[in-house]
């Protein structure tokens, strides 16, 4: 089945690796309509990552894109999720494109709610090799900053940082996973080739969560 042209939505979480995904879907002739984000019960806060509703929009703005906001506790997330997805396809959506790598259940469970809502799960980056991809992502002129450190799997030092080509050779240099793929570290785009201007943001507070440390990015 080719991709050319079909109408797909984005599975974004604001970070690097739904964006590097949405680069390469957009490079293979994929045609996205939509952003999908999934936040916390309050809605003030993504999931994993802890962005900001406002700033999500700032991205949404910046890439051109309409974006839908879904509100789930971990309890009923899936279902949630899934209703997400069938409303887009209810709309003409025919793909769902996911950043993940090579967790095997992240793909199962991506297979089997977009099959639930009758959307093809499409997944550019799997398989592929986690340095390989963070210096694709640099290569190519994005921009991101950590915004989310696990501090039982990294040390709090990277938080803020600019991921940048530098970064990703200190991280492999010390054993850290440049990819974050264990949930080390989260990050957030801020500029690059599919953004029509970058994200004007300043630094809040960082927050302590338990084991997490958070930086606030807030609109300048």
């Amino acid at each position: 089945m080719t991709l050319a042209g079909e109408p797909a939505l984005a599975s974004w979480s604001g970070g690097k690796d739904s964006c590097l995904a949405l680069w390469r879907a957009v490079r293979l002739g994929v045609k996205p309509v939509l952003l999908l984000t999934m936040c916390d019960e309050s809605g003030e806060r993504s999931r994993s990552h802890g962005v900001r509703p406002e700033v999500l929009a700032m991205q949404a703005a910046a890439l051109g894109l309409p974006q839908r906001l879904g509100r789930a506790s971990w309890g009923d997330y899936r279902e949630v999720f899934v209703e997400a997805l069938r409303r887009a396809a209810d709309d003409g959506v025919r793909l769902a494109v996911f950043g993940d790598i090579d967790l095997d259940a992240h793909r199962e469970w991506e297979e089997q709610v977009c099959a639930e809502a009758g959307l093809r799960a499409v997944l550019p980056l799997w398989q592929q090799q986690r340095a390989d991809l963070a210096r694709e992502f640099v290569a190519a002129g994005f921009v991101a900053r950590i915004v989310m450190v696990n501090t039982a799997l990294a040390d709090e030092k990277w938080l803020g940082r600019v991921f940048d080509a530098a970064l990703i050779e200190e991280m492999l240099a010390e054993g850290v996973d440049p990819c974050g793929e264990a949930g080390e570290f989260h990050t957030l785009v801020v500029d690059g080739p599919l953004f029509n201007r970058p994200l004007a943001l300043r630094d809040g507070e960082v927050a302590k969560l338990g084991e997490y440390r958070a930086l606030d990015l807030l609109p300048a």
